[in-house]
């Protein structure tokens, strides 16, 4: 390729709104060019690594037995009413209707096609276990579109599902999954650590993430440095402080006045934080929900939303509120005809301080199981930044990383609403256990830029470069310099190199500026003193230092 002809462009400056890295270097470089808020064309470039991620990925997955599919984007809604996502997907799902009014929607994923098909072609055990995997462009209405290809609301996704008899089955896919996604970000020269997740709209008991540790990232990750637990702060557990516990007192409604905060209630009643009940209230499908937690703890709403099964939960309205008689600074699940989900610090100290639901009252010696019931009693809180290992009591640390892959036990969620079922050895139909594995690409990619950059551009891998190298001749347009540097790269070409030959009448800082700001993992120089010398200089893109070799040894030396 002639970079003269190449659909390229330079730029010096990148706009002033752009903050992360990759996204900077993927404009600067003509890697994507953008259409409209989180829609990019992968220009030329990006789209040759783009195909190198993907056949990575094509050969560690085919290796623990991949079948590749290709299913539509455009599906009907009536799949999604089935599954219940058309709902749980909220805005975050792209409807339309065809010409005839019929309802479809642009899948962000494919679970629901693909378990439909399955229930028509799968109606044994011995056919069982299957992998179907593909890479197919996905659409989510994502609200806040950022950083580049980061977060976008058209990408390519790998997409695999696993069908197993059992749950042992499962246990072996989820496994093998495990270890090729490893693989593929080692491939791919990304640094990426398994912590375990959310499992979100999905659906699933189990799930894990990989994560590139990066500034750049929007997620922030919980690590153990003594026992290597790892998770998702969405997720992450932790060893919950344990007070002494006492008899249980009566309780004792005080005044309060003007009482709003559990800062301002500590400070009034001279008590800690620990000896405190903080009430929330929501709206899950148009029921009143109280979520109480001890007072020195904050309510993770994700992790609330999973133990209630509504995805879609949102803060109580004043009218709300006000249909059950709840008072703001003053509330309490005490005496309240409501369902009432509680965090399981509750049950490391007592007699608790709570909301008298009375304005300007509150209740000395509140106690869970006896003054209030809860409906569902589990972790709901919002890991502390001075937590400590549930695991080992160690100090937690916490790191920024993006998500570069996302793997998920679905079970049997998908399969009983499609009733996708099997007869067993014994002729006992039994319902297909279910997991689903995503790696989106251009996440992938911009991941690895931004582990992967200087000051100059990208440093990419040479298994996922775009090129493995660029000719930059000193004065092209010389005669012998010319006819020289066509031999090397006819050479080149010949023994199977992607090649790019800079052959335009630019500088030699120009010609070496944009070599860097592509990111080739090797540059080769050409002048005529070298040529007197019959060498060529080697720039390695990861190095400061360059070496001069031999034109003979060109070829063994790029090989190694």
């Amino acid at each position: 390729m002639k970079l003269s002809k190449m659909l390229f462009k330079s730029l010096r400056e990148t706009p002033s709104d752009i903050e992360l890295e990759s996204h900077k270097i993927m404009i600067k470089s003509s890697l994507i060019h953008q259409a409209a808020s989180g829609i990019y064309s992968y220009l030329p470039l990006a789209w040759r690594s783009l195909r190198k991620i993907e056949q990575i990925i094509r050969e560690e997955i085919d290796k623990v037995g991949g079948q590749e599919l290709r299913m539509p984007v455009i599906q009907p809604k009536s799949l999604w009413d089935k599954s219940g996502r058309s709902i749980s997907m909220g805005q975050e799902l792209f409807n339309l209707n065809d010409r005839r009014q019929k309802p479809f929607v642009l899948a962000p994923t494919h679970e629901e096609l693909l378990t439909s098909i399955v229930k028509e072609m799968i109606y044994s055990y011995k056919s069982l276990p299957q992998l179907i995997y593909q890479m197919q462009t996905k659409l989510r209405d994502e609200p806040r579109p950022r950083g580049g290809l980061l977060r976008v609301r058209e990408f390519i996704m790998k997409d695999a599902y696993s069908f197993d008899l059992n749950k042992d089955g499962l246990d072996e896919s989820y496994e093998n999954l495990s270890n090729a996604y490893m693989n593929i970000y080692d491939r791919c020269g990304l640094e990426v650590i398994k912590i375990e997740a959310d499992s979100g709209a999905i659906g699933g008991k189990d799930s894990h993430e990989f994560v590139a540790i990066s500034d750049a990232g929007e997620d922030k990750i919980v690590i153990c440095n003594n026992c290597n637990y790892s998770a998702n702060s969405e997720k992450a557990s932790f060893s919950k402080k344990q007070y002494t516990i006492d008899s249980n007192l009566e309780n004792q409604e005080f005044p309060t006045p003007g009482i709003k905060t559990i800062a301002a209630l500590c400070k009034f009643a001279k008590v800690e934080s620990y000896q405190t009940i903080k009430a929330m209230f929501y709206n899950s499908k148009d029921e009143l929900i109280c979520a109480v937690i001890r007072g020195d703890y904050e309510i993770n709403e994700l992790k609330l939303a999973r133990a209630i099964g509504d995805p879609n939960i949102k803060p109580a309205s004043n009218d709300l509120l006000k249909k059950y008689d709840i008072p703001a600074g003053s509330a309490s699940p005490l005496g309240k005809s409501i369902k009432v989900i509680a965090d399981d610090s509750l049950l490391k100290a007592n007699n608790y301080i709570a909301g008298a639901n009375k304005e300007g009252y509150h209740i000395k010696n509140v106690n869970i199981g006896e003054d209030f019931k809860a409906s569902i009693l589990e972790d709901i809180s919002q890991i502390p930044d001075n937590a400590q290992c549930s695991k080992c009591n160690n100090n937690l640390s916490f790191k920024k990383a993006i998500e570069v892959g996302h793997i998920f036990k679905l079970g049997t969620i998908y399969s009983e609403k499609f009733d996708a079922d099997y007869l067993d050895i014994n002729g006992k139909s039994k319902t297909i256990e279910m997991g689903c594995y995503g790696i989106g690409t251009g996440r992938l990619l911009a991941a690895v830029i931004e582990q992967n950059h200087d000051k100059n551009g990208p440093i990419f891998p040479r298994s996922i470069s775009p090129y493995d190298l660029i000719i930059s001749p000193i004065k092209y347009e010389n005669k012998i310099i010319k006819e020289y540097t066509d031999k090397i790269y006819d050479l080149l070409k010949s023994n199977k190199f992607d090649i790019v030959l800079d052959d335009r009448k630019e500088s030699p800082g120009v010609k070496f500026s944009d070599a860097d700001l592509l990111g080739f993992p090797i540059r080769l120089i050409i002048s005529e003193k070298l040529i007197e010398q019959n060498m060529i200089e080697i720039k390695l893109r990861n190095s400061e230092e360059s070496i001069k070799i031999e034109n003979k040894k060109l070829i063994d030396y790029l090989r190694k």
